[in-house]
Parts: structure tokens; sequence; C-alpha cells
């Protein structure tokens, strides 16, 4: 995408944005052999990662099969997938006899997880971020996996830092983000011991207009809330950068399994973001706590380096979120809490 829209102006505008294939995705479906299927895919990211790789392929003129898995938030969006090119099957992943009746398609995107509310039921989160991919990685024991991951695996580090690397130990803070490690080494154990090819994604953080950090942020300025300083700085990147990124990197699938980084190319203030958001919104901004020395942050150089770095500018995104936000557009109302230092989403 070299040119940008000044304003997004409806979910269908949001949704041809986040699902634009760019020239490499669609030169990889000339490329990649076999069929697709998107576990998990009734998540934030999943229809417009989906969506993307339908396009992509269609552009490159070859014929494959997408299949979406999930239990679905609602029939509109099973129809909403289904009307995308995509087939859908319904069911519950963590059912090991359902799991066998899945068909083992050559390229898997592992989406599914748990962070919203883990912390009240931390069995469940970690038989959906641990058990979970265990029973996957064995059911397609003979696929290649691109499974997502996230940077919380990775300790708070100086701001000074720019972030962890993929080399870095992990160290995760709270057992949501050990249950995000036990994700790991599941695929990690699967790919040694069966020879599978995996990618795990470590994303921190992925936005659009609907949710994210930024709609945190920009929503309590808007509210005239005080914004928590205490997680003085994060990294964002724009969903559909990330959707490529994502969508590319099954290419980059190997045993043992490699692991990246996919998060934007700034370390930002959210001070900064906040007082930025002050002046699209006409509004004085509040601010409560102070900023930490450290934070969480990834460095995604390997990404870039291998793939491309992010087209679409943070500062573009924060003035598609802000206008976006004055129009009255859609807010999915799950906050990110990014702000949170001890690991208790």
């Amino acid at each position: 995408m070299n040119e940008f829209p000044d304003r997004i102006n409806s979910e269908d505008h949001l949704e041809e944005l986040l699902s634009y294939p760019g020239k490499e995705a669609t030169e990889m479906f000339k490329r990649i052999d076999g069929d697709m299927i998107f576990l998990g895919i009734g998540g934030k990211i999943g229809p417009s990662l989906a969506h993307m790789a339908k396009r992509a392929c269609e552009q490159a003129g070859v014929q494959k099969r997408f299949v979406g898995v999930s239990l679905f938030q609602s029939e509109e969006q099973r129809k909403q997938i289904e009307d995308n090119g995509i087939e859908t099957i319904h069911g519950d992943l963590l059912d090991m006899d359902f799991i066998k009746t899945l068909p083992a398609l050559k390229n898997v995107f592992f989406l599914a997880g748990m962070k919203f509310g883990s912390v009240e039921n931390l069995s469940l989160t970690w038989a959906v971020n641990s058990f979970m991919p265990a029973l996957i990685a064995s059911h397609f024991r003979n696929s290649r996996i691109s499974a997502f991951s996230t940077g919380c695996v990775y300790p708070l580090v100086p701001i000074q830092s720019g972030g962890s690397k993929e080399t870095d130990p992990p160290s995760p803070v709270g057992e949501y983000a050990q249950s995000c490690l036990g994700r790991e080494r599941m695929f990690e154990f699967g790919s040694i011991t069966n020879k599978t090819p995996v990618t795990l994604i470590r994303l921190n953080y992925s936005v659009e207009l609907r949710y994210g950090v930024l709609v945190d942020i920009a929503l309590k300025v808007k509210n005239r809330q005080p914004v928590d300083l205490n997680m003085g700085y994060f990294n964002v990147i724009w969903q559909g950068d990330a959707n490529d990124l994502v969508l590319r990197s099954i290419e980059l699938a190997e045993s043992p399994a490699m692991i990246l980084n996919i998060t934007g190319t700034e370390v930002l203030s959210v001070r900064e973001v906040a007082l930025e958001f002050g002046k699209l919104f006409g509004e004085d901004v509040r601010f409560e706590g102070s900023e930490a020395p450290t934070a969480l942050l990834s460095n995604s150089t390997r990404a870039f380096n291998l793939l491309n770095p992010p087209r679409v500018p943070v500062s573009q995104v924060i003035k598609w979120t802000a206008d976006w936000i004055k129009q009255g557009g859609k807010i999915l109302g799950k906050p990110t809490h990014f702000e949170v230092r001890d690991g208790k989403y």
C-alpha cells in the first residue's frame, strides 16, 4: 500500500485496508504449496488475516482451499467469514475428538489464545494457551505451522535497550505470560519431535481502529479520564501490516521452531501519544503515575530484515484512530490492559 487515505469511513473500508495483500504476499502464493487452515479464526485478527490470504491467492491466480475453525462469536461473524470465501468449521479446539476430525492441511495458522480475564480462570488459561497447542502440534505434525505467541514472554527491559530480541531469554511475568511460554514450548517440542516446520510469532501489539493500545489511550483522553503512565512506553503495529508479516511468516517455518518478533519500528511514549490525541480532540490531558525506567518492549529487526518493515506509520494510525472515535465508529470494548506491570490481566 503506497498511499493512505486521510480517513477510514466505515467498517467495510477498515476491513478492506486490514486485508489488503501486498505484492510480496501475492508472490508467496505463487510459490507455496498446499491449502490453509486458520485455527481460532473467530478472534480479533483471524478474519482479516484469512481474508488477506484469500485475496493474495486470487491475485496470484492460484487455487487453494481456505478453512477457518472456531467456536465463533455469532452466526453473523461466521457468515461474514464465509462470504469472504473461507470454509468454516464450528468446534472446540480443546476437544481431542473434534481435533481428530479436522483436515490436516499443509499450512496452519494457530490464532487461539486466552488473555482477557485470565487471572479469574487460570486453569482454563493454561489449558487454552499450553494444553491446546500440544494437541494441535500433534494433529498437524506433517504440516507447517505459524503460531501466535506474545511479547509478554519477555521481561520488562530498560527503555534505552530498544526492546527484547528473539535471542534474549524469556522471563514471563505472571501466569498468563507463563502459559504463553508453555504454548511456545509445546510447539517447539512438536517441531523437534516430528520435524514440523514452525514459526512462533511474538506479537506486541497489533492495533486497528476498534481496539488496541492506541484506542485505549485515545478513549481516556476523549472521555477526560487520567492516562496511566506506569507503563510509560510501548510498541504497536498496524494490524494490516501485522497480517502481512504473519501470513508470510509461514514460509520461514523451520525445525527447530523459528521465533519472530512482530511489532512496529518505534518505541512510543504514552505521554506523547496522549498529548497528540489531546491536540486532535481539542482536550486537555490528565495523567496519573509516572514513567518507570522499564517497559514491555520488543525489537523486530529480524522480521524487518527477513520480510519488510511496516508500511503504515504509527502517526497515520493515530490520526485515523482520533477521526474514527470522533465520528462514532464502532469500538469493541476490549481494553488491552497494556499498563499492567505485574502480569495479572
